[in-house]
């Protein structure tokens, strides 16, 4: 977006916060697969860095928080903290 139309604080507060949570499940659903089916894990850590943004956000909010620092822009549409 231009300088003349930024983006609301608030909404970039928002898509940081659903960019956090979205790396935390899926961290979450990595590690419960690491134990090959059984019920309790080897304790092995997610290597996830980096995802697909949630699509509720625009393009343009990814980019200003990746400009801010806030996230890293991965490329190929993939964001990390």
């Amino acid at each position: 977006m231009s300088e003349a139309n930024p983006i609301p604080e608030e909404t970039l507060k928002r898509a940081l916060n659903a960019l956090k949570k979205r790396i935390k499940l899926t961290r979450l659903d990595q590690e419960s697969k690491l134990g090959g089916g059984r019920p309790m894990t080897s304790g092995k850590k997610s290597d996830v860095m980096a995802i697909q943004p949630p699509r509720e956000f625009p393009r343009e909010v990814w980019a200003e928080l990746a400009r801010q620092g806030r996230v890293k822009d991965m490329g190929g549409g993939f964001y990390g903290l």
